[in-house]
């Protein structure tokens, strides 16, 4: 039997602080305004002002463009702080390449946008509300990173 320290050599508790963290907030979100936390459909949203084509000038992604962008600097902004002020002093440090890191966000947006959602979305607003499809949708989501995360290592990757 492996020891939890194995699986998490820097410790769970920040996780579990991170994972109560991001509940409470998606719950005031919905709770003081009705909206629901998920992050996918800032990227449209982000396209909305830079595109003319059809799909992201519909009336209901332009009318919740201002607070999607909010939010989500609102998370950029959390997580500066956060990192220089109780995470590391040198800043965001990962030994991934800036344009892995590049190309890796926009195969998630687009992934999440075809999902009909990204996984805050689903993981956490969807399966706490106890969302049939959020729920598979999260399967979904998990099998296929333990499956890529398996690929990589055989292929020589991190």
């Amino acid at each position: 039997m492996h020891s939890i320290a194995q699986w998490f050599p820097q410790g769970w508790r920040h996780f579990l602080l991170g994972g109560i963290s991001i509940g409470l907030g998606v719950s005031v979100l919905f709770a003081l305004t009705g909206l629901i936390g998920g992050v996918s459909t800032t990227y449209s949203a982000l396209w909305s002002w830079l595109s003319r084509h059809s799909f992201f000038r519909h009336v209901n992604l332009v009318s919740k463009r201002g607070w999607l962008m909010m939010y989500s600097l609102g998370m950029i902004a959390g997580a500066a702080v956060f990192t220089f002020t109780l995470g590391h002093s040198q800043g965001f440090i990962t030994r991934v390449p800036l344009w892995q890191l590049f190309v890796g966000g926009i195969l998630a947006g687009f992934g999440a946008r075809m999902g009909g959602g990204c996984t805050s979305g689903h993981g956490i607003c969807g399966v706490g509300s106890g969302q049939v499809p959020s729920i598979l949708a999260v399967v979904v989501f998990l099998a296929t990173a333990i499956l890529t995360a398996h690929l990589v290592h055989a292929l020589g990757g991190f």
